[in-house]
């Protein structure tokens, strides 16, 4: 496969996370890899062929196509990789073929239930929770489990006649306060079940109530100026977030089934299959279907699922489809789920399908004419901020002061991902006396879209306001005054870590670095920034040159700005002629400046006569 094979179907690679395939001619899967961002990742092997391994090399030259599959998150690509590599053996994949497992964490089924890491999956009545692609990120949740909800880790069979005839003594872990001692009847069972039921609604995903909890010892470990501690809190919260508690990829309460669903695009059927074999997906195949007439989408499937199941030698006894669908063999059982482990697998074929559906249109898309580089970068933005409408025009929001001296603000414009410098503004700080930059946004943010109201003007489909949450709140505040709050994605930039507030939401959002959107933002924020910190610079310098005329007597303000704006500089002011000053501010206000421009030449010459005296 070349360079030149691969720019023609670029643009059909979404950029999310999943799995590819490198496929031979005899549709031998050659390499299987897995991928945060599909494009991404498959774009690197045609972008840096000089320094590529041999074998790279060599499997590129028998590949003839590129197959992908989605999925739902970074993990869950891990896991289907380990599936189709262990199922497949490709030639050129080493790291997975050892059948080595993922981890998953044990609830045993046991007196006093342990919590714990195994490799190893026993039909002991025991509840298992993963797998875990990254056992760091487990361990983190184990650990927070155990401080939340304190749990023995001895391995002590603690029955009622044990603990009755006194077999064991508490150990560190009960001093520490890490355990109640239910191993000396300390805790009644009853009550340690109950924590462990809790333990539970975690794994499974409810949140909720937990980060809360972790939300409020956080800030109170701010509050107290314990940082560590609060940003220890901080990580704990950020691994419940990214924790997934059930894979839909591999999930050990599911044996052997097909998944189907289906969708007719104009005259063209596609069934989408899906074979999951002991609970993890091996394989994915999609079927294009040419109609000649209309057909029902339960036909279609009547139709395709035996093709389909005898052409990868399927035996599953089940069946998962969208709809209602009869099939001849009376030994196979068609399930339409509603909810549960079942329903989130049809969910991620549906996804599949759908994005093979967009693929495709892009593919006749690009055949009509490219999408081009702004184009893709505001709809990039557009996802990253979860926006229904495209950002075809943004604003972006800064203030400037010196120690609360000349406060003023700046907003730039950008269309179709370039600056409109035509349309930027400075604006001089009215309303807010000393340093206060929430103030100042809030009164800038109101001028601004009061003006566009009153001149009947369109407003930008996002505003970005350079600051944390006090700017960002600011800033809402006066669109909500204006009605408008509703209209419009407003969201705040933090400078130390690129963090992305939205209105009312504690936590941030964190776009990729390389992510072309960030760094469209972080254009923004920098030409707002340029931009009022060069208008910040051109009053202080206009203050002081006119302070420096206005410490004349008899010369004010308005006289010092007439004269500054007819000789552009006091330089010239000097060597001027009276008749030339009398010309511009009249005779009193001409003789006052000469004198006083008479006697610091005096000052000047008396200074440097005692100094060559010296």
């Amino acid at each position: 496969m070349t360079k030149e094979d691969f720019i023609s179907i670029a643009d059909t690679i979404p950029e999310e996370p999943g799995i590819y395939q490198f496929i031979d001619k005899q549709d031998k899967i050659l390499y299987v890899g897995k991928a945060k961002n599909l494009k991404n990742r498959v774009s690197s092997y045609f972008n840096s062929a000089k320094h590529q391994m041999n074998k790279t090399k060599v499997m590129l030259k028998h590949a003839r196509r590129i197959d992908v599959t989605v999925v739902d998150s970074e993990a869950d690509a891990y896991l289907l990789e380990n599936s189709l590599i262990k199922k497949f053996q490709p030639r050129y994949n080493v790291d997975l073929k050892d059948g080595k497992s993922y981890t998953y964490l044990c609830i045993k089924n046991e007196p006093y239930p342990r919590v714990f890491f195994t490799r190893k999956l026993i039909k002991d009545g025991s509840t298992y929770f993963g797998p875990y692609t990254s056992k760091w990120r487990a361990k983190i949740l184990l650990d927070l489990i155990r401080d939340l909800f304190p749990l023995r880790t001895c391995a002590y069979h603690l029955s009622p006649e044990n603990i009755k005839a006194g077999k064991f003594k508490v150990c560190l872990e009960y001093h520490i306060k890490n355990c109640y001692g239910p191993c000396v009847g300390l805790e009644e069972e009853s009550r340690y079940l109950e924590r462990i039921d809790q333990v539970k609604n975690i794994l499974k995903g409810n949140f909720k109530p937990v980060k809360e909890h972790l939300m409020a010892q956080m800030t109170q470990a701010a509050a107290d100026l314990d940082f560590e501690r609060a940003q220890n809190w901080k990580d704990k919260m950020i691994a419940f977030e990214d924790y997934q508690g059930k894979s839909t990829v591999s999930n050990i309460n599911l044996k052997d089934v097909d998944v189907f669903s289906v969708d007719i695009d104009r005259d063209q059927g596609l069934v989408y299959y899906m074979k999951v074999v002991n609970g993890a997906v091996i394989n994915t195949y999609v079927a294009e279907l040419n109609l000649k007439i209309a057909e029902d989408p339960e036909d279609l499937l009547a139709i395709t699922i035996p093709h389909i199941r005898r052409k990868f030698g399927s035996v599953a006894l089940e069946v998962i489809v969208p709809i209602a669908v009869e099939i001849a063999d009376p030994m196979i059982t068609i399930t339409v789920p509603q909810r549960g482990d079942k329903h989130k697998l049809l969910e991620l074929v549906e996804k599949n399908l759908t994005l093979h559906k967009l693929q495709k249109r892009r593919e006749e898309m690009n055949r009509k004419g490219k999408v081009t580089h702004a184009e893709r970068i505001i709809k990039t933005l557009a996802q990253d901020l979860q926006m229904e409408d495209l950002p075809y025009h943004i604003e972006c929001f800064d203030n400037s002061n010196l120690q609360g001296s000349h406060p003023v603000a700046s907003c730039v414009v950008f269309r179709n991902a370039k600056p409109a410098k035509k349309d930027y503004r400075h604006y001089n700080i009215k309303t807010v006396e000393g340093p206060n930059d929430f103030a100042s946004m809030e009164e800038v943010v109101y001028r601004r879209y009061r003006r566009l109201q009153e001149e009947g003007e369109t407003l930008p489909q996002l505003i970005i306001i350079d600051g944390g949450k006090g700017q960002l709140s600011s800033a809402v505040k006066s669109l909500e005054t204006l009605g408008i709050d509703q209209d419009v994605t407003v969201v705040g930039i933090a400078k130390r870590l690129e963090e992305i507030f939205f209105p009312g939401d504690p936590i941030p959002l964190y776009i990729n670095k390389k992510s072309e959107s960030l760094k469209l933002i972080q254009q923004l924020r920098n030409e707002a920034h340029r931009f009022a910190i060069t208008f910040h610079r051109q009053k202080r310098s206009q203050r002081f040159t006119t302070s420096e005329l206005t410490d004349i007597k008899g010369i004010g303000e308005k006289t010092a700005k007439k004269l500054l704006t007819h000789f552009k500089s006091v330089k010239r002011l000097r060597e001027a002629s009276f008749e030339d000053m009398e010309s511009v501010v009249g005779k009193i206000a001409a003789r006052a400046i000469c004198n006083h421009f008479s006697h610091e030449l005096e000052a000047f010459d008396n200074d440097a006569q005692n100094v060559s005296h010296q």
